[in-house]
């Protein structure tokens, strides 16, 4: 009866231990990247830059540029900037995120009004983080968002020279 004690006892310490190991959650890591995440979009959001360097390695890289990678804090600040100007009440809203170790993967959805006209895009972010820093970024945009983006203004209607 003893032994058979012993082994149930010793069985449920190892239980124990195991669900409080913390196996089943985020790591410490992995909420400090999250955390850092929606700050940065919070910052676009706001327009307050200068704070970007509390969660923005200096020599990051975003691959989402349009003339291709923009390399350094200070460009990708001017790139933030250049996108608020042109989308001035951008919200941004952080549809799922998912974050371990090394990356977090937002399913974002980005709003306002772009040049005077309402936009809506919604996308995948990817960034990579080291030290609790953004070093890596790379957006996957709607295909149908980006063709809106990059389509030219239509040309101004024709006056009709039909018309007495």
């Amino acid at each position: 009866m003893k032994r058979n004690l012993v082994l149930f006892l010793m069985a449920g310490s190892l239980i124990f231990v195991s669900c409080e190991s913390g196996s089943g959650g985020m790591s410490a890591a992995a909420k400090k990247n999250l955390a850092a995440n929606d700050s940065i979009g919070k910052i676009m959001e706001r327009g307050d830059f200068e704070k970007l360097s509390e969660y923005i390695a200096a020599d990051a890289v975003d691959h989402a540029g349009e003339q291709g990678d923009i390399v350094g804090l200070d460009n990708i600040m001017a790139e933030m900037k250049k996108w608020k100007e042109m989308m001035p009440d951008m919200k941004s809203t952080m549809n799922k995120s998912m974050a371990d170790d090394e990356y977090v993967f937002t399913w974002s959805e980005y709003s306002g009004t772009m040049n005077g006209k309402p936009y809506t895009s919604k996308g995948m972010d990817v960034a990579k983080f080291k030290d609790g820093k953004a070093v890596e970024h790379w957006m996957y945009m709607d295909p149908k968002d980006m063709a809106m983006m990059m389509a030219p203004p239509p040309p101004p209607a024709m006056a009709d020279s039909t018309a007495k």
